[in-house]
């Protein structure tokens, strides 16, 4: 496997997570909103997910600029 099919896996697997991190960042701000006694937990959630996608926008810009290096490389 290629250096940059590994990358293309990770940037996939990145965006699984973000999709799933989105999800319970919606349930936790739910939690929240309605005001629950307890939110430092909801409030973890939120902060982890947020990394993720933080995490998945920068390995989606790193890849496509490797792409678009490999595809002029190729031209």
């Amino acid at each position: 496997m290629s250096a940059l099919n590994k990358q293309l896996w990770l940037t996939r697997v990145l965006a699984i997570l973000s999709l799933v991190g989105v999800f319970f960042s919606h349930l936790a701000l739910t939690d929240i909103a309605h005001g629950e006694a307890n939110v430092a937990t909801e409030w973890l959630i939120v902060q982890l997910s947020a990394g993720v996608v933080i995490l998945f926008i920068a390995a989606t810009l790193y890849t496509l600029g490797r792409v678009k290096r490999e595809v002029e490389r190729t031209a």
